[in-house]
């Protein structure tokens, strides 16, 4: 099972930098593009009556300031990924996803 550091340095690659915060407090500054994401759930599968499987299931949020961007494309193209919704706030752009890692 893939852990969250993992899934740290995927978000970071596909982004292209290291503009990807794991719960950030609201005191961070963040750089647009980013990716803002959080443990959403535990998924677990049992058998005789015990988890014999967990998948972690976490929020994305990506944010960026290009409407044409192909960064939620990108996201969205993982496995185990589904687009939740999208809106703007204060002159940005949010996708907001649920990934199975």
């Amino acid at each position: 099972m893939a852990n969250r550091p993992d899934l740290q340095t995927l978000l970071e690659n596909l982004l292209g930098s290291r503009n990807v915060y794991y719960q950030p407090p609201e005191s961070v500054k963040m750089k647009y593009p980013a990716i803002r994401f959080s443990r959403k759930t535990i998924e677990n599968r049992f058998a005789n009556n015990a988890v014999y499987k967990q998948n972690n299931a976490y929020e994305l949020t990506v944010i960026y300031t290009d409407s044409d961007s192909d960064l939620p494309y990108k996201i969205a193209n993982l496995p185990m990924c589904r687009f939740d919704r999208h809106y703007t706030a204060d002159n940005l752009y949010h996708d907001t996803f649920t990934l199975y890692f």
